[in-house]
């Protein structure tokens, strides 16, 4: 049975425990090491299943009510020793039965396991090892009493465990250096930049509580505390005025973050860098080193500096706060200078951009001012040091003669004779101060057609003008003349004239075309043709032209006619029922054209007149009588066109017929009949001395084989007979076959082919040699007579292409 005594002693004995911890925690005395069981400590409190169960000593059953057990708290990082007892749970049955004990949950038997365990028979809890607060602030265990045989005794009851925190963690920034900027000039309280730093330590409680405060600022220009900042929140404002990039561009400052709300004592820390660079702003207006220049220009010279301005700014280099800009303020008022900012060194160039003219102006006095791309701050007043004079001296040059008009127009008739005087080209110098003299001559004349006087510039002619020529280009003739005078050094110009070269009536006009070609006779869908004129001059000598036939021959106006279309054309036609034979007529016309006086042109166009079909185009037979075949001629061709394609017809079987009569005739036939029986030409392959210095040696077999035996294999003369060893060929019949000499012929050639030893070894024919003299004597006392004793009868047995022989030798009569 569970007592509210027992309950209320247990919250106690825990805030005994808590109070002991505060007041280890508080002792500053204590030293690292000590062991806590110096400072009091309450025992560990007792903790009573609050189920129902019977008085046995009062016979009374009442239901009793669940307590709230308060937590347990246990300081994290604890030095034991472990395990460390921490409550005693017990049930008021354990009189009467045997009760077990174990708890359940995250720490027991969960993960992270045996971080809590229970004596199972006295109920004592313990923790075996510190806990860390920052790993895990808190436990939820359940308590569970049962009897021996399992069988639950009591309900669980629910167990916290708090870690109480301690300061075992410092103030960690996230950034070992952080990075600002501020202007300069700024006021006070001007915010700069932000750090802060994290404990892991409980926030809610001193141990998490960081406080920030700056340790060290360098460099201590102006003063050393330029900033401050807020303890708690890290924000780094300015305490005081006086920022100035152009002598502090930057401050290094060490924050210091402690926790324990910033007890030095107590509190740990940890530091950081603050790198605060100082921002320019346009507060150092340029001033120009000097209040005066100059500089010197000849004239007649653009892009070119002729003065170069320097200019200091203390402004950051390179920025628009420093970039100078440069304006002249009086003294050109025709615009002739710019001034242009070298990029590098920030100099104000002064540039010509338009001539100055030295008889103009011998010198200039420009008043200049500078100021930099960006603004200037508020409340920076510009330096009297940001204008300056600057005076600039004209050089004299010798200027180039100039013609006033340029290039120079006149109005001339083509035509004029050669001597003619057109206009005087003068020029002008415009170094008037020199009295200098000008010589003229010409530079460039296309035609030849001009010269010009070198002292005063008078232009004559010296040819006849065309406006004709290829020279004149739209009616205009140019030429371009120099002027020079005599200074030191001499000075060119150029002119140019261009003459307007007015048209006159030197043009007769050409009849178009030259060549035509019309129908035999006229019919309403073909009524001629059409011609026109062209004039090399121009209205009003040109166009309209006046067409005529002339009177003479007579047949021209008999035959032909011209009728008007327009002014620029007319049409020319056979008359009404005039018939001509097809051929070329030459047809002389009359052009005039509309000059005052007029000018006429004989023409001859040149007329085809042929055969039409019904469309106006000329036959292809038309087109052949057009030129210059009448009717029976062409008859006449066609005939012998045909005769002979007959002829080479004819020609064309016969040889085939003789070609074929050829091929089926017998090989020998008779001599009289036989049409190849002639003398053969073959190539002859002399005809000079030189080809008839013959080798007679190469035809002579030597007496010995000794000296071919001899030589080494491989080396042998390509007409000797090879020396192996003879194969058995078929021996060649001696007597020729009785049958057909044909036969005999192909059989022998094949013998011969197919004999490797027989001649020729090469190209070089090796004929057999008998010798010098010969042991059958003479042959002359032989007689072809046949009265002998010779037999010729065989010579019947040889066939019909030897009957003619058999006839002659043979045992016929003699007539």
């Amino acid at each position: 049975m569970t007592s509210v005594g027992s309950l209320h002693s247990a919250y106690c004995s825990v805030s005994d425990l808590v109070l002991s911890q505060k007041v280890m925690m508080e002792d500053g005395k204590v030293a690292e090491g000590k062991e806590r069981k110096d400072v009091f400590q309450a025992p560990p409190p007792v903790i009573m299943f609050s189920g129902s169960g019977l008085n046995s000593s009062k016979g009374l059953r009442r239901q009793k009510r669940d307590w709230v057990i308060p937590p347990i708290n246990v300081a994290e990082n604890s030095r034991g020793p472990f395990p460390q007892m921490l409550v005693s749970i017990r049930s008021d049955q354990d009189q009467d039965i045997s009760i077990r004990y174990s708890i359940t949950g995250v720490g027991a038997d969960q993960p992270p396991n045996e971080v809590f365990n229970i004596d199972p028979v006295l109920g004592k809890m313990f923790v075996t090892k510190p806990l860390d607060r920052e790993h895990r602030s808190s436990y939820h265990l359940r308590a569970h009493a049962v009897d021996m045989n399992g069988n639950q005794v009591e309900n669980p009851i629910d167990l916290y465990i708090f870690v109480i925190d301690m300061n075992d963690n410092r103030p960690e920034f996230k950034n070992q250096v952080y990075n600002g900027s501020v202007d300069e000039g700024s006021k006070p309280g001007t915010y700069v930049m932000h750090l802060s730093a994290f404990d892991a330590d409980d926030n809610t409680t001193a141990n998490g509580m960081v406080r920030y405060r700056i340790l060290s600022q360098t460099p201590h220009s102006p003063i050393p505390n330029m900033f401050t900042i807020n303890s708690e929140t890290g924000d780094i404002v300015t305490v005081a005025p006086g920022l100035d990039r152009e002598k502090v561009s930057q401050y290094t400052i060490i924050v210091q973050a402690t926790d324990m709300e910033g007890n030095l004592n107590f509190g740990l820390s940890n530091t950081a860098t603050a790198i605060i660079t100082v921002t320019d702003i346009n507060d150092n207006p340029p001033m120009l080193t000097s209040r005066t220049f100059s500089g010197e220009v000849p004239e007649n010279r653009v892009d070119v500096v002729v003065a170069n301005l320097t200019v200091i700014d203390a402004d950051q280099a390179h920025s628009p706060n420093w970039n100078a800009i440069y304006q002249i303020i009086s003294g050109d008022q025709f615009g002739h200078f710019t001034i242009r900012t070298d990029p590098v060194t920030n100099d104000g160039m002064v540039t010509v951009v338009k001539p100055v003219d030295f008889e103009m102006n011998r010198s200039f006095m420009l008043k200049v001012a500078v100021s930099n791309q960006a603004h200037l701050a508020s409340g920076i007043q510009s330096s009297l040091q940001s204008t300056a004079d600057v005076t600039i001296s004209v050089q004299d040059v010798n200027e180039p003669p100039y013609f006033p008009t340029n290039p120079k127009h006149i109005r001339f008739e083509e035509g004029v004779p050669a001597g003619t005087s057109l206009t005087t080209f003068s020029a002008s110098d415009p170094d008037r101060l020199h009295m200098q003299s000008i010589r003229y001559s010409k530079l460039n004349d296309p035609a030849d057609w001009l010269s010009i006087n070198r002292t005063n510039g008078q232009i004559v002619t010296t040819g006849m003008l065309d406006r004709e020529s290829i020279y004149v280009k739209n009616n205009i003739y140019e030429a371009t003349f120099l002027a020079t005078d005599n200074g030191s050094p001499a000075a060119s110009g150029t002119g140019t004239l261009q003459i307007y070269l007015i048209d006159i009536n030197d043009n007769p006009p050409a009849l178009i075309p030259k060549e035509s070609q019309i129908c035999e006779r006229m019919n309403k869908n073909v009524n001629g043709v059409n011609i026109t004129a062209a004039d090399a001059d121009t209205d009003p000598n040109a166009g309209p032209f006046v067409f005529e036939l002339p009177n003479f021959p007579t047949s021209i106006r008999r035959n032909w006619t011209i009728s008007r279309i327009s002014g620029d054309y007319a049409r020319l036609g056979l008359r009404y029922q005039v018939y001509l034979e097809p051929g070329v007529y030459e047809v002389p016309i009359i052009v005039s054209d509309s000059g005052n006086p007029p000018l006429s042109n004989r023409s001859v166009i040149k007329v085809k007149v042929c055969p039409c079909d019904e469309n106006g185009d000329c036959t292809t037979l038309g087109a052949v009588a057009a030129a210059g075949l009448g009717t029976g001629a062409i008859i006449s061709i066609l005939i012998c066109v045909i005769i002979l394609l007959s002829m080479v017809l004819l020609f064309v079987v016969w040889i085939k017929r003789r070609e074929k009569e050829r091929q089926t005739k017998q090989l020998l036939i008779d001599p009289e009949d036989d049409v190849r029986d002639n003398i053969l030409k073959y190539d002859e392959e002399g005809g000079g001395e030189e080809d008839q210095d013959y080798d007679l040696s190469q035809l002579q077999q030597p007496d010995s084989l000794e000296h071919i035996i001899s030589k080494p294999p491989g080396v042998r003369r390509v007409d000797e007979r090879p020396i192996i060893p003879e194969s058995q060929y078929p021996i060649r019949p001696v007597v020729p076959h009785p049958g057909d000499i044909g036969d005999f012929i192909h059989e022998g050639l094949r013998a011969a082919d197919n004999d490797p030893t027989a001649p020729p070894y090469d190209s070089l024919l090796v004929f057999d040699y008998e010798g010098s003299g010969s042991t059958a004597g003479s042959v002359s006392s032989l007689n072809s007579s046949s009265t002998g004793d010779q037999d010729y009868d065989y010579l019947n047995d040889w066939g019909p292409r030897f009957k003619k022989l058999a006839d002659m030798y043979g045992g016929g009569d003699d007539d």
